[in-house]
């Protein structure tokens, strides 16, 4: 099932549809009037919190609308969860040929991680699929890419074993972790500056339900105005899903609705001879095989 966030172009109100078609998503708040129901679903934290109970709901929507589809050429996708209740946990050099190319620049020989490495994004950072990157030269030039699968938790959990951390996703979504390079390494070696400025984390265009979707083997790809930048493969990730969420999870509650973007692949602008920025005027298109594609101009303030 394919879940998203839109607006009604002549609306500045967010709802909740199932994606239904290329062009068509049903009204989930409008159908579950139609069947009389009382779920808390007028957003997609609401729909995540509510477990087996609103999934169920959700599949007898989808198999037997009663109202009229919208039109996605009437709406604007958004982020699926457009203001998360807590920073993005966010993984750094989980893909071997990123941490190369990141030691290669930093002229170091460092060994491979024995624990992930985590850092964040906080909830401002959020920016729908198609909505513009905003970029200010005042605070840098060096805006570079990270094409990411995000993982969504649905069951909320304390110290989860990797062998049952699977059973704690609601499903999947696509998301850029956009850099500020220079910024991102002026605070002495901590990231969350850089990482977090505002409209840096495109998210969507939908999130896929775990059991629609095996996140183990779905080809990445980032382009900039046309131009492939990253392109891999989920199998490639060092850390595995389930052990991120066990690390993560160590001494630490995962609630419904927590978002982890799984690191990014090879081909970063900042690890290019010579290195390489967006600039307004770009389109930075980010894609994942099964859940979509994202395509973001870079903009000014």
């Amino acid at each position: 099932m394919r879940l998203v966030t839109y607006q009604l172009l002549n609306s500045t109100e967010l709802r909740t549809g199932i994606q239904i078609s290329k062009d068509q998503v049903l009204d989930i708040a409008h159908e579950a009037a139609a069947l009389n129901s009382t779920a808390a679903i007028t957003t997609m934290l609401d729909i995540i919190a509510g477990g087996e109970v609103t999934m169920r709901l959700l599949r007898e929507i989808e198999a037997a609308p009663k109202t009229a589809p919208v039109m996605l050429n009437q709406a604007l996708l958004k982020a699926p969860i457009p203001r998360p209740t807590k920073n993005i946990f966010c993984v750094g050099w989980n893909y071997l040929d990123h941490f190369s190319e990141g030691a290669a620049m930093a002229q170091d020989s460092r060994e491979l991680p024995k624990y992930p490495v985590f850092f964040s994004k906080t909830p401002t950072t959020v920016n729908g699929p198609f909505d513009v990157i905003p970029f200010d030269e005042t605070i840098s030039t060096q805006l570079d890419w990270e094409v990411e699968l995000g993982v969504v938790i649905g069951i909320p959990g304390k110290n989860i074993a990797e062998v049952d951390a699977m059973k704690h996703i609601f499903g999947y979504t696509i998301i850029n972790d956009v850099t500020w390079r220079d910024v991102q390494r002026r605070h002495g070696g901590q990231w969350l500056k850089g990482k977090s400025l505002d409209g840096t984390c495109p998210m969507g265009p939908c999130i896929v339900t775990a059991d629609s979707l095996d996140p183990t083997h779905l080809n990445l790809k980032c382009r900039v105005s046309g131009v492939t930048k990253q392109q891999s493969n989920t199998q490639h990730l060092y850390f595995k899903i389930p052990r991120l969420i066990q690390d993560l999870s160590a001494g630490m509650t995962l609630e419904a609705g927590d978002i982890i973007s799984t690191g990014t692949p090879e081909g970063v602008g900042f690890a290019r001879t010579p290195p390489e920025w967006m600039k307004p005027g770009d389109l930075l298109e980010t894609e994942i095989e099964g859940i979509g594609i994202m395509r973001n101009p870079v903009g000014s303030y």
